[in-house]
């Protein structure tokens, strides 16, 4: 029994030797397979297997009728927001609205936090509420910068329209005021109707002065518009008063889109025109045209931000049909510069997206853009 049994533990020594050697317990005393081994033990021990890897949260789901309202901006009867626009606020038929000078008072900040507070009351992620305030001609809350047009802007240098444009933004949300929309992007053209609304008479030069502001703005944590895409410059004729088509060398109107393409991560919304441009995309205007909007501004330049139409009540755009055309077009955010026009937008779209003939997913999409805005 003895002999047997010292005969079965020299076998099992042997075998557990053999395993070592195998599994490379029999390395040299220096240590390196140890190490390695180690090593390999550490590394699977990091790895996390990739179905228990951490996911980025899914955006929170939005109902279709607060996923319509989210796409409508619009204007204000008065200097205090009407018990009806609060109470469509409330129910999410609107995600933004536009101030103009008769909205202008004492009571303005109160006004706007009547608005966010009915916003919060209803459960929304809030308001975007903007205001054209591009300086020179164009200025809404008359006291407050800029001081000067974009013209001198211009002339003056990039350093001067930024500290404006930090000054317009610090201006801006002392009244509660979110989003300016403006600067205008457009080059200057002899003859145009803009003239010193625009920066310079270069895409060059309009792009270091557009910029620049832009980046003021930001810095006072405005959002910027850039506007009227993708370009009024050489436009006679004011498109709020007129219906224009610009018949214009292809050539030269995609020179005039520069400032868009170098401002475009300075402004996270960027404003459509409502003229026309047959030699760049057909006769349709450029707020129902998707080859300028999904095309030009989406996939060749790359934006990724808000689109916003120009007030949707101008000659050439207005009437029945026109927020589903503007939607189905590419545009995030219709303007509307009254609250009939924009209830009539909001049901529109409403039943339009019910009845299938409006994608659910560009809408949602539309949405969670314009929330990512909202405050």
């Amino acid at each position: 029994m003895e002999v047997f049994g010292l005969r079965r533990l020299l076998g099992c020594a042997l075998v557990a030797f053999a395993l070592a050697i195998a599994t490379g317990c029999g390395s040299p005393p220096d240590g390196s397979s140890e190490s390695s081994n180690a090593d390999k033990r550490s590394s699977s021990a990091r790895e996390v297997p990739p179905a228990t890897r951490p996911s980025r949260p899914a955006p929170p789901r939005i109902s279709p009728r607060r996923a319509v309202g989210a796409k409508i901006m619009t204007g204000m009867r008065g200097t205090w927001p009407s018990r009806t626009l609060l109470r469509r606020v409330r129910a999410g038929e609107v995600g933004g609205v536009l101030i103009f000078a008769p909205n202008v008072s004492d009571q303005l900040p109160d006004a706007m936090r009547a608005l966010r507070r009915a916003a919060k009351r209803g459960g929304g992620s809030g308001l975007i509420i903007a205001i054209d305030q591009e300086g020179g001609s164009v200025r809404r809350l008359g006291a407050s910068p800029p001081n000067l047009s974009a013209e001198q802007m211009g002339t003056a240098g990039a350093r001067t329209a930024f500290s404006q444009g930090r000054a317009t933004g610090k201006a801006l949300r002392a009244t509660g005021i979110n989003a300016n929309l403006a600067p205008v992007a457009d080059t200057h053209r002899a003859g145009g109707f803009l003239a010193q609304r625009s920066f310079a008479r270069s895409a060059r030069a309009v792009a270091k002065g557009a910029c620049a502001f832009a980046g003021g703005l930001r810095k006072a944590r405005v959002h910027a518009t850039l506007k009227h895409f993708p370009g009024l410059g050489q436009a006679r004729r004011n498109t709020d008063d007129f219906q224009v088509s610009l018949h214009i060398a292809r050539g030269r109107l995609l020179e005039d889109i520069e400032p868009y393409r170098r401002c475009a991560k300075q402004a996270p919304m960027v404003m459509l025109s409502n003229a026309a441009y047959p030699t760049l995309a057909g006769p349709l205007p450029a707020a129902f045209n998707p080859a300028i909007i999904r095309g030009l501004l989406r996939e060749r330049i790359g934006f990724r931000g808000v689109t916003i139409s120009d007030a949707l009540s101008a000659p050439g755009v207005t009437g029945p049909g026109a927020a589903l055309r503007a939607s189905r077009a590419g545009v995030d955010m219709l303007l509307y510069t009254g609250e009939r026009l924009s209830r009539r937008g909001y049901r529109e779209l409403l039943a339009a997206l019910r009845a299938g003939r409006l994608s659910r997913a560009e809408v949602h999409g539309s949405a969670q853009r314009i929330r990512a805005l909202q405050e």
